[in-house]
């Protein structure tokens, strides 16, 4: 069966990044499903020759994936700052007060929405996840537990209200059905109302080898570029753009309805817009070298691997992180190359990496087992990392940084 373009329907043929098969990166595993079949699946992206959509095929559902989810954002100091910054300044610039009313997709924990509830803000958070969900609940966030689309934006409208303000960071990626996702957002957002929606930016991807942040989650990968044909197609327009640095760099995009005269479309728009074509973004030849960038990347990390077991030196790494699952299982690296790997979440410790089966240890397991080598999986996290465990360098320990490529510090 021919596959087809997720947004606009075209034929499907030229390969992104093909990294082969893989279980999903956030199923984690438990002691007792360790000798147990795990599922596996093709992480092959695909580039529309139409819209420059970078995509992967859905092979399991949304419901699957993000029913019982292992991310919760709290976890992150990174997170925690950055939300609370996006709060006050959007608070700010658009005059928000106890008569808006803010929806955003995606609550997570209500990390996010803690905030503006602390600003005396009425707030609704949409979050797939019933256990992720529950604890923003537990912090007296009101949370919906649905998939976003159309029929959940028609059932808000007619029950609730519409929304001022509608925010989703890191969801518009993790949507298959991205067309029903948006067209919810305009059924949903007030005459006057704004969107946001931070993603990462599929330049920055390019630009800088992240082939790690490809995996079954994320269903897409986005350019302004792209991301405004998908907003027009819906009648909403994009007025502003921020470059941002998180997840290696990423969008934040303001948008509204076409019809909304109060907010103009911004230069920072169209500059950016020039950047990413003069970067290629519209050129077919842009998406056929990345493969080969991704293969040197596994070599160097596989090299570095070899020569350091060979002279019988300890790794561990840092962050039990999808992305890092993506990098290990493309680069075959598991127990025979790492002893274990910490994360801060009580949810992930005790349980394993899925793939490689590498245990998850509390943080405090780098300071008994002093190991030469520290591999930060979640290197979007590094500087915040390096200050966390800078511990490591009392003995003699050095940091491993895998993207954009290896280097030891």
């Amino acid at each position: 069966m021919e596959k087809k373009c997720r947004f606009c329907n075209e034929g499907l043929d030229l390969t992104f990044a093909d990294l082969g098969t893989s279980p999903l990166s956030n199923s984690f595993l438990k002691k007792f499903n360790l000798n147990k079949k795990e599922s596996i699946f093709p992480l092959h992206a695909y580039v529309c020759r139409n819209c420059f959509l970078v995509q992967l095929e859905e092979f399991k559902s949304p419901d699957k994936i993000f029913n019982d989810y292992a991310y919760f954002s709290s976890y992150s100091e990174t997170w925690i700052t950055h939300a609370k910054e996006y709060v006050n300044n959007i608070v700010k610039r658009f005059n928000f007060n106890h008569n808006n009313f803010v929806i955003e997709i995606a609550s997570n924990d209500g990390y996010l929405l803690q905030n503006f509830q602390k600003k005396n803000i009425p707030c609704l958070g949409v979050e797939p996840a019933e256990n992720v969900a529950e604890e923003a609940k537990k912090k007296g966030i009101k949370t919906l537990v649905k998939f976003f689309g159309k029929d959940t934006a028609k059932n808000i409208s007619i029950n609730q209200r519409k929304a001022d303000l509608l925010l989703g960071n890191n969801v518009l990626a993790h949507v298959p059905d991205i067309n029903n996702f948006v067209e919810g957002m305009k059924i949903l957002l007030n005459s006057d109302g704004i969107i946001t929606m931070e993603f990462p930016h599929l330049m920055q991807l390019i630009e800088k080898n992240q082939f790690d942040t490809i995996y079954h989650e994320h269903f897409s990968y986005l350019s302004l570029y792209t991301v405004i044909q998908i907003f027009e197609k819906y009648n909403l327009k994009i007025f502003d753009v921020d470059e941002l640095e998180t997840h290696g760099g990423s969008l934040r995009i303001y948008a509204t309805h076409v019809e909304n005269s109060i907010h103009i479309v911004n230069d920072s728009v169209k500059k950016l817009l020039e950047k990413e074509i003069n970067f290629g973004i519209t050129d077919i030849s842009t998406y056929k070298n990345f493969q080969e960038n991704i293969i040197k990347i596994k070599n160097q990390l596989l090299n570095f691997m070899i020569k350091t077991k060979n002279e019988k030196k300890k790794i561990v790494c840092y962050g039990a992180a999808a992305k890092g699952n993506t990098l290990l299982n493309y680069c075959n690296i598991g127990l025979d190359n790492i002893d274990y790997v910490v994360d801060r979440s009580l949810y992930k410790q005790g349980m394993y990496l899925p793939g490689s089966h590498i245990p998850i240890k509390p943080v405090d397991e780098i300071k008994k087992t002093k190991p030469d080598y520290v591999l930060i999986l979640p290197w979007n996290l590094q500087k915040e990392i390096l200050e966390q465990i800078s511990f490591i360098r009392n003995w003699g320990g050095k940091f491993v940084i895998p993207i954009p490529e290896v280097q030891i510090l």
